[in-house]
């Protein structure tokens, strides 16, 4: 996928919503094991540039980091100075960071990191209320620009209303688990969760249900996740809340405010969950369904 940089895979679990990793589950499938941890192909993926010298991602675009692993992982020490230095050489892309393990965050940071990167969207896991009550805290004392909360797997019942006051969480995700174990996630978390962003006009998406879905106290098995995603979409449950502000700049410093990447999508996109905060279409074709 074209909005994800993977410069290392495989992870070590460390909390509840690790038992049944999807990362894990694929590799499995694959007949690899997701605790080997190494240094990808692609580590460089932000500067690799197309056959015309153009940056393949383009000016305005927002990546996801380490979705195969955790950026903050201890395992990965020796090679992330080096990806820190990818995100400065790249001032003009937006870089969605989440872990599982913000205690290790402070003393990860580059010398010259000061209150934060502009690009840089730090994001913590909260997957129950113990995590979130554990790892919230720590987001808020962190110097970063963009703070994120994502509820995924959402496998407990989280409030995070008392964290919401102050401004700092620009943005809620929440989704069920998926594959091998799958837990349940209840229809009634997602509204709790939602109704708390609504009040503080904090954008929230519900990005997908799950494999087990508990609505209105029936249980539902939906084994595909585009199904997922779209049942999460019909839902009506996604808010588009106070928008956030990027400065992104030039090489030079320079804010740039025109020529920036404009998601297009496809017929298809329109059902899905996860719209709200994509990074839109990479024309791979496999949907079917003409450009919108």
């Amino acid at each position: 996928m074209h909005d994800i940089w993977n410069p290392w895979h495989g992870c070590v679990k460390c909390s509840e919503g690790c038992r049944h990793c999807y990362m894990y589950f694929l590799d499995r499938v694959r007949n690899r094991n997701g605790a080997d941890i190494y240094k990808t192909k692609g580590f460089n993926y932000p500067i690799q540039k197309n056959r015309t010298g153009e940056y393949k991602i383009k000016s305005g675009e927002l990546i996801r980091v380490c979705m195969s692993s955790d950026f903050f992982l201890a395992e990965a020490d020796s090679w992330r100075d080096e990806a820190w230095e990818l995100m400065r050489m790249r001032p003009d892309v937006k870089f969605f960071l989440l872990t599982k393990r913000p205690q290790r965050v402070k003393n990860c940071l580059p010398k010259d990191w000061g209150d934060g990167w502009e690009n840089v969207f730090f994001n913590v896991t909260c997957e129950n209320q113990k995590r979130a009550d554990e790892r919230i805290p720590v987001l808020l004392e962190l110097p970063f620009k963009h703070k994120g909360i994502m509820c995924a797997p959402f496998i407990g019942p989280v409030s995070i209303e008392k964290y919401l006051g102050d401004g700092q969480i620009e943005q809620v995700i929440c989704g069920g688990e998926n594959y091998d174990g799958a837990r349940p996630c209840n229809f009634e978390w997602v509204k709790a969760l939602r109704e708390e962003c609504v009040f503080h006009n904090i954008t929230f998406c519900f990005i997908e249900t799950g494999t087990v879905f508990i609505k209105d106290g029936k249980t539902y098995r939906l084994p595909k996740k585009q199904l997922q995603s779209e049942m999460a979409y019909k839902s009506g449950m996604n808010f588009e809340g106070k928008p956030i502000e990027w400065k992104l700049t030039d090489r030079f410093g320079m804010e740039i405010k025109e020529k920036l990447y404009i998601p297009h999508y496809r017929q298809a996109c329109d059902r899905c969950g996860s719209r709200l905060i994509c990074n839109g279409c990479s024309d791979c074709g496999k949907c079917g369904t003409e450009k919108v």
